[in-house]
């Protein structure tokens, strides 16, 4: 991998944010060899629009804690499908159903994957995925 620690650390609190919000089926790319723009793509599901919201709105506030803002919002009104761009992630907060026809996993599944805490990467009920 050749995410930068910085992006590595991004990340871990980006997924920890996520999670507390009980957002599902975390999973994070070294998306470094493929873009230049970014080295981590965190995507992430949530069941219902409000919670969409209340993912983007924990992930933000965990990251500005860190100094970091997002250079880049896109989607939060609709809340269905929204991207937070902190330069060296990406956050993908996406509607379970959205996620399922998207499906991003496809289209990076050759790119490294990068660990999230453990805490993130339990569901809701401490179960690992979906």
């Amino acid at each position: 991998m050749t995410a930068t620690e910085q992006a590595l650390a991004l990340t871990a609190a980006a997924a920890d944010a996520a999670a507390d919000k009980l957002a599902r089926d975390l999973v994070a790319y070294d998306v470094s060899d493929q873009l230049v723009i970014t080295d981590v793509f965190l995507i992430c599901s949530a069941a219902n629009d409000r919670q969409v919201r209340a993912v983007v709105d924990a992930v933000e506030e965990r990251l500005l804690t860190m100094g970091v803002k997002p250079v880049r919002r896109e989607g939060q009104r609709e809340g269905r499908w929204v991207l937070l761009d902190f330069v060296d992630i990406v956050v993908h907060v996406l509607h379970e159903e959205e996620r399922t026809y998207y499906s991003l996993e496809r289209i990076w599944r050759d790119c490294p994957v990068v660990p999230v805490p453990a805490e993130a990467a339990a569901g809701p009920s401490g179960e690992a995925g979906r």
